[in-house]
């Protein structure tokens, strides 16, 4: 039974901890973008995977936030 509450608290603060590292992650997007040298078609794909990055975290579907997320960051060259 321990063992069950630990688990448990353990993938609720997995997943806080991936709902909270979400805006961090535009904001580093968002820190990028002006000063990258994209072409216009990056540019677009950034700004594209950027607002559904938000959108998804905003929706609770913190993973695919972070996926959407890590592709604009990509893009931009951001680790």
């Amino acid at each position: 039974m321990k063992r069950i509450a630990v688990l448990v608290a353990l993938m609720f603060a997995s997943s806080v901890a991936v709902a909270n590292s979400c805006p961090r992650h535009m904001k580093e997007i968002d820190a990028a973008l002006p000063k990258a040298k994209l072409s216009a078609q990056q540019s677009a794909d950034v700004k594209k995977l950027r607002a559904e990055g938000e959108q998804l975290h905003k929706a609770g579907k913190h993973a695919e936030s972070e996926a959407a997320l890590g592709k604009a960051k990509g893009i931009l060259g951001i680790k």
